[in-house]
């Protein structure tokens, strides 16, 4: 009699808990239709604000000193490069050059690794933790700092990423067989929310009705992004923690794929390398283990700007477009290009050891470190920038 009885509440606990996923899941997808709308709102609002003069509302942008600098600190305060990125990707729309914005994105690679380093200083009490979880966590820091060492002078110089951002933009946007422009089912779908809250700002006087748009527009970003983290995490964690045990041993590939996978599972990078820390700090996983795994999140963090971009229509589409195909591009050869070095793959390894064998000995040298790169860095590079 107990047992048939336990089976029925088992068996109640299920439906309720399935019943419950099917709810979670209707709300992802909800705030996912919320992020495109927020990302098309902002495109309307420059338009509606700047009218023809969107572009001279952007001549300062001309300097990616002052572009790698914007993304940093921003992606570090709002600790979300998806945020980010899907701001940068409305503002391209709205007339912010794809130059200018590819720096923007390199500084948000380098913004969300704080929140991963934040999570190792919870280690701080017990010293060989919290030497193995500030490697594990500053790794992902140094990766990314080389990365835009490499590749920020050759963007400068030949600009390969925007280049071949367009490439691939084309491919997608004003072809002959496939266009955003005459087709968009995305549009068509988020459209009529945009102009409903596009009417309800014309309350306001020019320019302050798009002012108010993009806010907007930014504000939404922000809480879709925000929550739909929340819900990926409650209904993914678990299972993200069975992926990550499952791959890590299996290879650097296995591992980089893996951290792709578990990201856009998540959309969230600074989720998936902040689950790597704690299984750092209590030895679970080695350094070398957890590296390749890291590298992965960069690479799935970009598929919130890709979506992002599908929110775009018209002649905005292709740059829209082209600047998450530049993300995506920047990850995906950055990775490429360090990890299949030798020389260039070990040294965020050894940057991170030497760097966390210090720390744990002085630990107020952890707190200068966070301070200088995501603050004190990007004052440098503003530097650099007042003096060109």
């Amino acid at each position: 009699m107990g047992t048939a009885t336990e089976g029925v509440v088992e068996a109640s606990q299920n439906k309720g808990g399935g019943r419950n996923d099917g709810l979670k899941w209707l709300g992802v997808a909800a705030l996912i239709y919320l992020l495109i709308v927020a990302v098309g709102m902002i495109g309307a609002g420059f338009k509606a604000a700047t009218g023809e003069q969107a572009k001279d509302l952007f001549l300062f942008a001309t300097n990616p000193f002052l572009g790698l600098i914007v993304g940093t600190v921003a992606t570090a305060l709002i600790q979300s490069s998806s945020t980010v990125t899907s701001i940068i990707v409305g503002l391209v729309a709205g007339g912010l050059p794809v130059p200018m914005a590819v720096p923007m994105v390199m500084g948000a690679n380098i913004g969300t690794t704080i929140t991963n380093t934040l999570v190792s200083l919870g280690y701080i009490g017990d010293q060989s933790e919290f030497r193995r979880a500030f490697a594990a966590a500053t790794v992902h820091d140094f990766f990314n700092l080389l990365s835009v060492l490499l590749f920020l002078p050759l963007e400068i110089l030949l600009h390969p990423l925007e280049k071949l951002g367009l490439f691939f933009a084309g491919l997608f946007v004003g072809g002959d067989s496939i266009s955003i422009q005459d087709f968009n089912i995305v549009k068509a779908v988020t459209r009529p929310l945009v102009e409903w809250v596009k009417h309800g700002t014309e309350i306001f006087p020019h320019p302050f009705s798009g002012i108010a748009l993009i806010c907007i527009g930014i504000v939404l970003i922000f809480l879709s992004i925000l929550y739909v983290g929340k819900l990926l995490k409650a209904l993914m964690v678990g299972r993200v923690k069975q992926i990550l045990h499952t791959a890590i041993g299996r290879g650097p590939i296995a591992s980089i794929l893996s951290g792709t996978f578990v990201t856009i599972l998540v959309q969230s990078s600074s989720t998936t390398t902040s689950l790597m820390v704690p299984l750092a700090g209590t030895g679970v996983f080695g350094l070398r283990e957890i590296y390749p795994f890291t590298l992965g999140a960069n690479i799935g963090t970009c598929v919130t700007a890709l979506l992002a971009a599908t929110a775009i229509s018209g002649p905005e589409a292709l740059p829209a477009l082209e600047i998450a195909m530049a993300h995506l591009l920047y990850n995906c050869l950055g990775v490429a290009v360090i990890f299949s070095l030798p020389f260039l793959c070990k040294l965020p390894l050894l940057g991170a050891e030497i760097l966390a064998q210090i720390a744990a000995e002085r630990k107020a040298l952890a707190l200068a470190y966070i301070i200088g790169i995501f603050f004190l860095f990007p004052g440098i590079c503003l530097g650099i920038s007042a003096a060109l």
